[in-house]
């Protein structure tokens, strides 16, 4: 068995014919372009592309297959160049009657399952082209949907503020999912602003695989989260069967941002213009005006529906490693990440295989000092809230 580095959220922000997909994302993130990422720069053997049900997309991998630049391969996937694989999805948004929408993603096997998934989405979307479309139905008849077309599904981003299983709809997930659901979820997609520590204090939580993915909206976020999985192969089957745990199969580490670096760690007031880093969770409304429209921190979510106050780790749990991606690095511009990358051969190797002495004769010493902290997650951090990135600072001692 082999380790490979596994990321399986990442959008596609248009197709190549230069039609929107994820107006949010990038233009430059196309199909091809992410495949050309993963291999040339990255280092990720394994990506999951978020938007595979758009019309859109599903022409532009029928038009790579055709053209030999690509191959669908043995036990599901899109192969390209022989080493990066790339897997079908589709994020979709869901409502709750009453509560709130959440994210969900759907891993689909092959490109006939994506078609066919498509076809079936288009019936209940507003717009099956864009990415994320929003669907009226709630998760569990999203989920049933997915199930019967051959998809797999489960929550994306779990505890974000905005659009989550969690964060936004229900303390429980079986306020949302009856039991023969709960039981065929493979995995929780935890979001840029948890962890393991933070999540394994739910105890509903315990028997589910959980997965760090980037959620990347532009090239250079693919991989800022990302696993490492024990698999016999890069596919499809041998990643399924490492979220259910079978036959060896297995995520052995969840590399991931410390969650003071996401989005929506703390809780933050508009009103205030102020992310309250400094008070003590739960913060869930607004301590210097008491307005109580905050955008709701993870930690402060996840601190009010917990069922235990420190985390009780399962036995199959591997351990959640902190690492801050390059681009986070202060001082750390794109000319040296691309003198790095040139040099290392990928990100990957530079956080997990280059030596402090390596580093220093591309970057220097200081940058190099720096990047060792970065791979370590010993950087000092400034936690994120309301939408605004936390930030690494420079230890001023």
């Amino acid at each position: 068995m082999t380790e490979y580095y596994v990321d399986l959220h990442v959008h596609i922000g248009c197709d190549s014919r230069g039609r929107p997909i994820k107006v949010s994302g990038s233009r430059k993130l196309t199909f091809e372009n992410i495949a050309k990422e993963c291999f040339y720069r990255k280092g990720i053997d394994i990506v999951g592309i978020a938007d595979a049900a758009s019309p859109g997309v599903i022409d532009d991998i029928e038009d790579l297959i055709n053209s030999g630049e690509m191959k669908e391969i043995v036990g599901g996937g899109i192969g390209y160049k022989d080493r990066v694989v790339i897997l079908l999805a589709c994020e979709v948004e869901t409502s709750e009657k009453g509560r709130g929408r959440s994210h969900h993603l759907i891993l689909l096997r092959t490109l006939d399952l994506a078609k066919a998934f498509s076809r079936q989405l288009e019936k209940c979307v507003s717009n099956v082209f864009f990415s994320t479309p929003t669907c009226t139905m709630p998760a569990k008849d999203l989920y049933r949907l997915a199930i019967d077309t051959g998809g797999i599904p489960f929550p994306a981003h779990a505890f974000s503020p905005y659009k989550s299983i969690y964060g936004n709809c229900v303390r429980r997930l079986d306020h949302a999912f009856p039991r023969d659901i709960l039981e065929f979820i493979p995995a929780i997609e935890l979001g840029l602003s948890a962890d393991t520590n933070l999540a394994d204090t739910i105890s509903e939580l315990k028997d589910y695989t959980f997965l760090s993915n980037s959620d990347a909206h532009s090239l250079p976020k693919i991989g800022r989260e990302y696993n490492v999985m024990l698999l016999e192969n890069p596919s499809f089957d041998e990643v399924m069967k490492a979220l259910r745990r079978k036959d060896g199969r297995k995520v052995s580490v969840n590399y991931g941002l410390d969650p003071k670096l996401g989005k929506y760690h703390r809780t933050y007031c508009h009103r205030c213009d102020r992310t309250f880093q400094d008070k003590l969770p739960p913060i869930l409304a607004c301590p210097q005006c008491n307005n109580t429209s905050v955008v709701r921190g993870v930690l402060d979510r996840i601190m009010d529906i917990q069922d235990y106050p420190d985390p009780k780790y399962p036995s199959h749990r591997p351990p959640y490693k902190y690492q801050v991606p390059l681009e986070f690095v202060p001082g750390l511009g794109p000319k040296s990440i691309d003198k790095l990358i040139m040099e290392f051969g990928s990100e990957m190797a530079v956080l997990h295989t280059a030596v402090e002495e390596e580093l220093a004769k591309v970057v220097g010493n200081k940058a190099a000092s720096l990047i060792v902290e970065a791979r370590e997650g010993t950087l000092p951090l400034i936690a994120g809230g309301g939408g605004h990135y936390g930030k690494a600072a420079l230890n001023k001692k």
